[in-house]
Formats: C-alpha cells, sequence, structure tokens
C-alpha cells in the first residue's frame, strides 16, 4: 500500500461497526486515508537490515516488577458491594445491554 492508497471502505465500515462508532462519509475517507498513510509508515520497517540486530527480551535491563504479597482477606458481602447501587436486580448490579443484536 503506497501513500495514495487507502484502507478499504469495507474494512473501515467493518471495524467502526466492531467499535459502535457511528461514522458518517466524511469520517470514513479521512480515517481510511489516515490508516493507509499509518500502514505504509509501519511498511518502511520491512526495508530494515535487522539481522545483525540481538533481540530484546526487555527493553530496559534489570527491570523487575514489584508485586505485593497475594494475601486473601474479608472482601464486601453482596448486600454491602450492592447497598448504594442505583440499580441492582436479584442480587446482581443492573447495566445497559452493550451488545447489538
Amino acid at each position: 500500500m503506497n501513500k495514495k492508497e487507502i484502507f478499504p471502505k469495507e474494512t473501515i465500515e467493518y471495524v467502526s461497526k466492531l467499535a459502535l462508532l457511528d461514522l458518517n462519509e466524511e469520517e470514513k475517507e479521512k480515517l481510511s486515508v489516515q490508516l493507509g498513510q499509518i500502514i505504509s509508515h509501519f511498511k518502511k520497517l520491512d526495508e530494515l537490515d535487522t539481522s545483525n540486530v540481538p533481540p530484546m527480551t526487555h527493553p530496559i535491563e534489570g527491570l523487575k516488577n514489584v508485586f505485593r504479597k497475594d494475601i486473601p482477606w474479608k472482601s464486601l458481602s453482596p448486600q454491602e458491594a450492592l447497598k448504594n447501587a442505583e440499580h441492582k436486580k436479584d442480587g446482581y448490579f443492573m447495566a445497559p445491554r452493550i451488545i447489538k443484536k
């Protein structure tokens, strides 16, 4: 994909549907061009000779993750967790449906 090529409109529509975005035609066209430019920049990396570059395990040598000890403690009861909830039903939090059919 060169700089003049754009992302296919079908791909933009598919991804925007998955992301639950309602894009107008102008936004789809702009996004198509921008994504095409991004991909072309990444494709420049294919031209680099990395044969003499050793693989990295982590960009910061000697970095260690610091985790707290996993100590169990008494958690909230369902009643305590739900006591300030505005919307609840049958002992559960209620939330609006986010998946469209």
